[in-house]
């Protein structure tokens, strides 16, 4: 397989992991990545501010920045400007990137390049600046991926997607159409989250604590927790792209309930669950010690939340709703 280099999404998901106090190899093992590689990014790619030593520490969009810095640095055509501006002659007068890097071969030039280097580079922010896309042969304003990112399309696949949901779940006319999200909390409260569940029509709120943050363990728990329901109250749950989720697939055999994924980032597409991460955070702030919370204040918290009148529910409360959906059941 060839050699890809984390993207801003492995970044942000290695940043929860670690603030979870997750070790490297569990990382590793959730990104489908080798833990050298984990571990080497965290070592290079950290924030250090030998000033204020209290900030120190990973953050994706700043390992981000410094991984593209220092990929620009090691950039033959950014460093060298006389090969940059030869590549580039060559470009205009028509030839593709293989040729160019064939012929600094066939020539015995001292200093070469690889065709994936031009190609890397006329798609730079620099190359589209220069509109150097427009003197390929084969002219795209992006370039097309050499292959594509199997393991993320086998987790997710298309026939999955929010927009091959049913309409009916869309417009919340039916019972049993879930949302789920994970709340994370701050790395002083260690691996704990708690997972937060909504059904779609009645806004009824179910949140249960999580000891860890691996996909195998979380599916299991919203198993325990979903299957006391009857079947037809727990049809589908619509889920974000979090790779706590990839073990979707023991839903439907484990108690009958579908999964769907929202697009990527696009955490306004299942806006329920949001909204309840948001109410719940009243009561569960990220400095909440996790790990001191017993089931019956989780349930507590539940009951708080589920007791509140509702506008879209007619002034009705989730539980009344709710309760009102089972009693249909019967």
């Amino acid at each position: 397989m060839a050699h890809t280099e984390l993207d801003l999404r492995e970044r942000r998901t290695i940043e929860d992991m670690l603030n979870a106090k997750l070790s490297v190899s569990k990382i590793a093992a959730e990104l489908g990545r080798h833990r050298s590689t984990v571990y080497r990014d965290i070592k290079r790619n950290g924030f250090v501010d030998e000033e204020l030593p209290q900030l120190n520490g990973y953050y994706g969009m700043t390992a981000q920045r410094s991984a593209l810095r220092r990929r620009a640095r090691r950039c033959k055509l950014v460093r060298l400007e006389d090969l940059r501006l030869s590549v580039i002659a060559q470009l205009k007068e028509g030839w593709s990137p293989e040729q160019i890097a064939g012929r600094l071969q066939f020539e015995g030039q001292p200093v070469r390049v690889s065709h994936e280097t031009i190609y890397a580079y006329v798609y730079s922010p620099d190359g589209q600046s220069a509109e150097l896309a427009r003197h390929l042969p084969n002219r795209r304003k992006k370039r097309q991926p050499r292959r594509r990112r199997t393991p993320r399309g086998l987790v997710f696949p298309p026939d999955r997607s929010i927009h091959e949901r049913p309409d009916y779940v869309n417009t919340r006319e039916t019972f049993g159409e879930w949302e789920g999200d994970l709340m994370i909390f701050e790395r002083a409260q260690g691996k704990m989250n708690v997972a937060s569940l909504v059904e779609r029509k009645t806004r009824f709120a179910v949140l249960f604590r999580n000891n860890d943050r691996s996909t195998t363990y979380l599916m299991n728990r919203l198993m325990d927790v979903m299957e006391p329901l009857p079947q037809p109250a727990r049809k589908s749950i619509t889920f974000d792209r979090g790779i706590e989720f990839r073990n979707w697939r023991k839903l439907k055999p484990g108690i009958g309930t579908e999964a769907w994924f929202c697009d990527p980032q696009s955490p306004w597409q299942k806006g329920s669950v949001e909204n309840l991460n948001k109410r719940a955070r009243r009561y569960l702030p990220r400095d909440a010690p996790v790990a001191a919370l017993s089931n019956r204040d989780m349930k507590s918290i539940c009951d708080r939340l589920n007791a509140t009148p509702r506008k879209c529910l007619g002034w009705r409360t989730p539980t009344e709703a709710f309760r009102d959906e089972l009693m249909k059941l019967r």
